[in-house]
């Protein structure tokens, strides 16, 4: 695990080298995610499709609750693991984090999630939303309080727990007839030139 411990530290690095930096890497480790979540919500409301809202929201529902509610609690739970200001005796830019609960990121479970439902509906908003919780989760270790492993394993619960709430929703996506993200058609190759017109 020195590589984990290396990165943390090196991210950690570009803390307190200045107050503006400081106040970015708090924004986007604590304030932003609740932009994200108003976007989220801006998004679902946008949606003209009463069936396809409606099934939205239930997805988006049950896999945020599966991976942050469920499955990231109950590794805290069997698994204690030290954050790294506990660890390496720093001084963590966001204040008040639990402590012994570093693995898995629960904002990283949350957020990648999210991101995998939005990418199942939309894939232009789901890789936007892919980017934003990967800044989120470089900001928080930055900040002191996780470690890139955390970040890694939230990102794996969150996509996870989305896909098996895919995979369990798949009948009632039928049977509501819910248009998912398309997938790009294929680029047609031209017809080869032959005869006189060919080079």
């Amino acid at each position: 695990m020195a590589i984990n411990a290396s990165l943390a530290q090196w991210l950690f690095g570009v803390a307190h080298a200045h107050p503006l930096l400081d106040a970015a890497i708090v924004f986007f480790a604590k304030y932003f995610s609740y932009l994200l979540v108003l976007i989220a919500i801006g998004f679902l409301l946008a949606e003209r499709n009463r069936r396809q809202r409606l099934f939205f929201l239930l997805e988006t529902l049950l896999a945020l609750l599966l991976s942050r509610g469920l499955l990231t609690e109950g590794i805290r739970f069997f698994y204690h693991a030290p954050r790294p200001f506990e660890v390496l005796s720093l001084s963590p830019l966001v204040q008040d984090p639990l402590p012994g609960t570093s693995f898995p990121s629960g904002h990283a479970a949350f957020y990648f999630a999210l991101a995998t439902v939005f990418l199942l509906h939309n894939r232009k908003w789901g890789l936007w939303f892919f980017s934003f919780a990967l800044v989120n989760g470089i900001a928080r270790i930055a900040s002191g309080i996780h470690w890139p492993v955390d970040i890694l394993g939230g990102a794996a619960v969150g996509i996870g727990s989305a896909l098996v709430v895919r995979f369990m929703l798949r009948r009632t996506s039928r049977a509501l007839r819910i248009q998912t993200a398309p997938t790009p058609p294929p680029r047609e190759t031209p017809p080869a030139e032959t005869g006189a017109g060919a080079a």
